[in-house]
């Protein structure tokens, strides 16, 4: 007798007429009551539609299809204009003014949703409305009307992506999103030659930035969250350095690109990881950015640096990701599958496995236990309910029962 069966038996027996063993509400606490459709046990406040969006198109990426109520959460938070917020605790109130919607949540939700099929008219209110917020210089920042940054306009280009949408022809005043992206690369001069930045600093300078370059170098290959590795550019064995990538000032996404990724490889080439700090603190790993620069070089087909920074994940990023939950797990399983590695065995760990459990059983999961359990129930001459009604006719011999059972069956 399996494990799960035992304990199927003696759930069934403590509660009787039970039609199903119950299933634990990942929500927090009372005090703390957050949906028990939504992934993670942190207050969603600001990141609720971003960590379910990621938790859902991870699920997608490895074949697992999700709970039908997770889905249905994020559809319910859209407003009406097609945009998202980052969480509303009530989705049958109407947004308004004070409802903090963002480019963000919103591109997220669009890459998720389009990866899982059946959502057109959601997903089309939702470009409709990204299009809507686009600046004059062809990008976007977090909130509509903010300042173009690097990260939001790379986000947003992959949900135009993932919609069928070309990028390069959602223009505003004559500009397109690459337009935005090239005039956040920095030139070839420096030490930082040929990252992106965030934004601009008050005085117009940019300034290097390891995320936003990662970012950068996807939003200029027109690619999402969700990448296949590419071909192979000739990366070396022995430094990680990628031939022929030397930055060159270029007026095209595909010089960006080549350049972003050239400054990447540098930054990952001594220690395998990125790393940031917070003031007053010493450098430390940074794990998330070390993790979308693995997508991103994988995206270029630079694999050999992609590689050797994911066996750094491998044997070090399960804690960081046990600690951040959904999104994290999401963003280690994007890294694995862009460089071909199976996100159920990564350094040991099962991350399908870990990001289930930040939420509500996948129905995919949810199937395989039905059919576990049915198939345990007709293994024998004797079901599950035989014992139920042994034990509660008899309240003794359970342990006998269970003996026998075991006798008989084959290990």
């Amino acid at each position: 007798m399996n494990v799960r069966r035992s304990a199927a038996v003696l759930a069934a027996v403590a509660v009787v007429g039970a039609a199903t063993p119950a299933v634990a509400d990942p929500s927090p606490s009372p005090s703390q009551a957050f949906p028990s459709a939504l992934y993670g046990g942190k207050d969603p406040k600001f990141d609720g539609v971003w960590r379910q969006s990621l938790a859902l198109l991870a699920q997608d990426t490895v074949g697992v299809k999700p709970a039908a109520k997770s889905v249905e959460w994020l559809v319910r938070q859209q407003c009406a204009d097609g945009s998202f917020a980052p969480y509303r605790a009530d989705p049958t109130a109407a947004c308004d003014a004070r409802t903090m919607v963002d480019t963000n949540q919103t591109a997220a939700a669009v890459q998720a949703l389009t990866a899982l099929g059946g959502h057109g008219a959601v997903t089309g209110k939702a470009v409709a409305w990204l299009k809507s917020v686009q600046n004059k210089d062809g990008g976007w920042g977090y909130t509509p009307g903010g300042a173009s940054d690097t990260n939001s306009t790379s986000v947003v280009i992959g949900a135009l992506t993932a919609a069928g949408e070309k990028p390069q022809q959602v223009e505003k005043g004559g500009k397109s999103p690459y337009d935005a992206l090239l005039k956040l690369a920095l030139g070839c001069d420096g030490d930082d030659a040929g990252a992106f930045a965030f934004q601009p600093d008050k005085k117009g300078k940019l300034a290097a930035n390891a995320d936003a370059t990662a970012a950068g170098v996807l939003g200029a290959l027109g690619k999402g969250m969700v990448v296949k590795p590419g071909g192979k550019t000739g990366a070396t064995e022995t430094t990680g350095a990628t031939k022929g990538q030397a930055c060159e000032d270029g007026k095209t996404p595909e010089q960006a690109a080549a350049n972003g990724a050239a400054y990447l490889t540098k930054a990952l080439a001594e220690d395998g990881h990125l790393t940031s700090a917070l003031p007053g603190a010493d450098p430390q790993p940074d794990y998330g950015n070390t993790a979308d620069a693995v997508v991103a070089l994988a995206a270029r087909g630079d694999t050999g640096q992609a590689e050797r920074s994911l066996s750094w994940l491998e044997k070090n990023a399960s804690a960081w990701a046990g600690q951040n939950g959904p999104a994290a797990y999401a963003q280690l399983i994007f890294a694995a599958h862009a460089t071909g590695t199976d996100p159920r065995d990564f350094g040991g760990t099962d991350l399908v496995k870990q990001l289930n459990a930040t939420g509500p059983a996948p129905q995919t999961a949810e199937k395989t236990q039905a059919a576990e359990d049915k198939s345990d129930s007709d293994s024998g001459p004797f079901g599950v309910w035989w014992y139920v009604g042994v034990c509660l006719v008899a309240g003794v011999g359970i342990g006998f029962l269970f003996s026998g059972r075991r006798n008989r069956q084959q290990p």
